[in-house]
């Protein structure tokens, strides 16, 4: 006699749970994560404020690049390395936002590759300034890790919303 095994599903609005049955001989195969898949459970981590579930995510050599004019990216070079974004960028921007997300317009996967249209908000502590900012997301995989991080966003309003900017 072989056991059952079931997938638990939430539809995207939270209102809709799915079960699927998966054969126990397939179940390694199926309970793999497409790279789509992997993005999501990076954003709801980055929301709930997660970040050892996502650097989990991430290859150990991770190459992070935030956008142009970010207020966090510093020189130009990328940051290598889980502990290099943990230093950089969570441990820095973490405590500086409230109420931080991503709503997720468009969501296209390759093979080696996710690429995300969206939009943050959230609330900048230091000035209590809203921000509501157009982004997109370039996300390269090695085998199921992220390798690579690639943020396109309006930073001229992002400077603004921090009080950066003129």
């Amino acid at each position: 006699m072989s056991t059952a095994i079931f997938a638990k599903t939430r539809s995207a609005e939270g209102s809709t749970v799915q079960f699927t049955r998966i054969e126990p001989a397939a179940a390694g195969r199926q309970l793999t994560m497409t790279k789509r898949q992997i993005v999501e459970n990076i954003y709801r981590d980055f929301m709930a404020g997660n970040a050892a579930a996502i650097l989990e995510a991430f290859d150990d050599r991770i190459e992070f690049r935030l956008a142009e004019g970010h207020p966090y990216r510093g020189d130009a070079e990328p940051w290598i390395g889980k502990d290099a974004v943990l230093r950089k960028f969570f441990a820095v921007a973490g405590p500086e936002w409230a109420d931080w997300s991503i709503a997720v317009l468009e969501l296209l996967e390759t093979a080696d590759a996710v690429v995300v249209e969206g939009r943050y908000t959230g609330t900048y502590r230091p000035n209590g300034n809203a921000m509501d900012v157009q982004v997109c997301h370039v996300w390269r995989f090695r085998a199921d890790k992220v390798a690579s991080f690639h943020q396109y966003l309006d930073t001229a309003r992002l400077q603004r919303v921090m009080g950066r900017g003129d």
